[in-house]
């Protein structure tokens, strides 16, 4: 049974629309740890997990890489641990330019996929 505050790997992939096996698969490369297990090796999270989970299914959409993912948490974490870190905010700010580039991307895309249904539906 999980402590209060946690919860087993179902609940978690049921709150964020994500399967075990892609839980496992982050835990297995090291994108998502589990805060903790139970006596009997169940893993175990918590909502700080769930919100990074939640900010990595965020990066999907826009085609990160697992690898660009966990470098994205790697300085998320670092800032956390040193607040000042001009380095990391760099990276940080770069990352962000990223994401808006790849988003006018998506935006693009879509606008397009409109177009399309648009003059289908007045055919």
């Amino acid at each position: 049974m999980p402590g209060p505050g946690t919860m087993h790997i179902g609940e978690l992939a049921e709150r964020t629309g994500l399967s075990l096996r892609t839980l496992r698969h982050y835990d297995e490369i090291g994108l998502l740890t589990p805060s903790g297990r139970t006596d009997g090796g169940f893993r175990l999270y918590t909502a700080d997990d769930e919100a990074r989970l939640l900010l990595i299914r965020r990066m999907k959409p826009l085609g990160y890489s697992l690898e660009a993912m966990g470098e994205l948490l790697a300085v998320i974490d670092g800032l956390e641990a040193t607040p000042g870190d001009r380095v990391l905010q760099q990276r940080l700010d770069a990352i962000r330019a990223e994401a808006l580039e790849r988003r006018g991307r998506l935006e693009a895309q879509l606008a397009a996929a409109d177009e399309f249904v648009e003059r289908l539906s007045g055919r």
